[in-house]
């Protein structure tokens, strides 16, 4: 009975957690054959067993990625899905929510035929990304430390400008100087501090050395740092987070992917938009909108077409959204220059839509 009921699953979706894996999995008619928390080892033990090609589905969550590799090794179709796509399909709502539910939903979900698929990203992409985890933490910890060390001089009369590198200038001396008040465990606090300030900089170079390494041995992170406003922290998380460009279909769907485009509230044929979505990674989004400023404020510097473009948008609908229109922008062009294989021409005239019609060959009569 068992192997029968192997060989009739044909579709499988699983809620992942750390020790349990949640499986539920249907026939080809939608008929449950399997509902049961299984450890790890035998659910891999399980899965080995299955047909090859069948669809194992779970959410993209940590770990998610390397459950899917190790899926496909296996010969099964391991797909990964958004969470708030699986949301819908839970027939409980949001409130009967458990480990139960949400695998029969993963499982309903996959089974819809427009669903879209998180891709998998492979174990170089993930040891990439985790240099951008690292130094991102890296940033993090230095803001916090920089904050606490202008705190405990706020509290003894020692205030400075808002600045990192105004701190940095002065710190040794305001440790050293013995005019201040300043007490001797204070000092030494201070400096224990100062030198977790100067470690945390040369794990960030650290960080900074190896991205610069990944842009010079990746021709595709090459051609992103090119655009203006992509610098090479940019072009390497984009490269390593998305893989494989071509799996969207043009370049408004990588805009919308990344939550660069308006929301929509239409309705009754009115269209009505709002903010962007802001969905997808907000580490990408973060930085293609700060790489933007960068070039919205020195585009009047430039002569090329883009941004002769940036200073009349700017003039016209102010700097903030001049910003964000060109991390949409970039994105696109970012797009069109990783799947057809040009170099990136900020001059460059895209042809009108008529123009791109009347070369298509026509049907014959």
């Amino acid at each position: 009975m068992a192997e029968i009921t192997r060989s009739a699953v044909a579709r499988v979706g699983v809620d992942l957690s750390k020790r349990v894996f949640q499986v539920h999995a249907v026939d080809r008619g939608g008929r449950v054959l399997v509902a049961k928390p299984m450890s790890p080892e035998r659910f891999f033990a399980w899965c080995a067993e299955l047909p090859v090609g069948c669809l194992v589905a779970m959410e993209a969550c940590g770990g998610a990625h390397h459950v899917a590799r190790r899926l496909r090794l296996l010969g099964l179709d391991a797909r990964l899905i958004a969470g708030h796509f699986v949301t819908p399909y839970r027939m409980a709502g949001r409130s009967g929510k458990n480990d139960a539910n949400d695998a029969a939903a993963i499982c309903e979900a996959a089974g819809r035929p427009h669903m879209r698929f998180v891709p998998v990203k492979t174990a170089a992409q993930q040891g990439q990304l985790a240099v951008h985890r690292l130094r991102e933490g890296f940033k993090e910890e230095r803001t916090a430390l920089i904050n606490r060390i202008r705190g405990l001089l706020t509290e003894f009369g020692l205030v400075f400008p808002q600045s990192p590198e105004a701190l940095r200038k002065v710190l040794a001396e305001v440790i050293e100087d013995g005019a201040n008040e300043l007490p001797g465990v204070a000092r030494l606090a201070l400096q224990r501090a100062h030198l977790h300030w100067i470690d945390i900089e040369l794990q960030m170079s650290w960080c900074d050395e190896r991205i610069a390494s990944h842009v010079r041995s990746d021709d595709r992170a090459k051609a992103a740092a090119t655009l203006q406003g992509i610098g090479p922290v940019t072009a390497s998380a984009l490269v390593a987070s998305v893989g494989d460009f071509s799996q969207f279909d043009n370049a408004r769907q990588f805009g919308a992917w990344l939550g660069l485009v308006p929301s929509q509230n239409s309705t009754g044929g009115k269209a009505s938009l709002g903010r962007i979505t802001k969905r997808g990674d907000d580490y990408l989004r973060t930085l293609l909108i700060q790489g933007a400023k960068s070039a919205v404020m020195s585009a009047g510097k430039r002569t090329d077409r883009i941004s002769r473009w940036l200073v009349q948008f700017k003039e016209r609908v102010g700097w903030q959204k001049a910003v964000v229109a060109l991390a949409n922008k970039n994105a696109r062009i970012l797009w069109a220059v990783l799947t057809r294989g040009v170099a990136f021409n900020p001059d460059h005239i895209p042809e009108p839509p008529a123009a791109r019609c009347c070369l298509r060959p026509q049907p014959a009569a």
